[in-house]
């Protein structure tokens, strides 16, 4: 028997949450301790040689990632939450979704100047979540040196509004 591969520890939920759209579910991969060490690993293994200081997870999927690998690589983690979950200063910002927008927001003190920043999530679908975050990061004074998802839907071409950043993923599927 072969040894299994990310992707087949993800469920595929066809025309959820609407008509024609496969969604690519990760809490089969959680509920699996085999998939979940996996995908730890993996994306541990993606930074070997990477020069970072800390790992910025955006809520809140990037948080079961990027927890995990910050305790295994010995770094600290910072939450990128949405607005009004932080209790301290904040700085924001504000990004489209399909239907409306949304506000992401990061602590002011937890990204020091000059600090080399690894942001983790679980999907790249059209960027505009991480492309929010990379902009709250770099406003601190981060320098990004990867960005690391799990999976990336390749037709909503995320890749493309953040092809400035050096993008790592783990499973790429072609359609939306």
């Amino acid at each position: 028997m072969s040894e299994k591969r990310i992707e087949d520890y993800v469920r595929t939920i066809p025309d959820f949450p609407e008509k024609g759209v496969m969604f690519r579910d990760i809490t089969t991969i959680l509920g699996d301790p085999d998939g979940l060490k996996l995908t730890i690993d993996k994306l541990c293994e993606s930074l070997e040689g990477t020069d970072f200081d800390v790992i910025v997870g955006l809520e809140s999927r990037g948080f079961m990632f990027g927890v995990p690998m910050a305790y295994k690589m010995h770094k600290s983690f910072v939450p990128v939450r949405k607005k009004g979950k932080l209790p301290a200063a904040t700085i924001s910002k504000k990004y489209d979704l399909e239907y409306g927008e949304a506000e992401i927001e990061i602590h002011k003190d937890a990204i020091k100047p000059g600090q080399k920043v690894v942001l983790v999530d679980d999907l790249i679908a059209t960027g505009g979540t991480m492309e929010a975050a990379c902009q709250l990061v770099e406003e601190l004074g981060g320098e990004i040196v990867k960005l690391c998802f799990v999976m990336e839907l390749a037709g909503l071409c995320g890749r493309e509004k953040l092809k400035k950043y050096d993008i790592e993923s783990l499973v790429v599927y072609p359609g939306k």
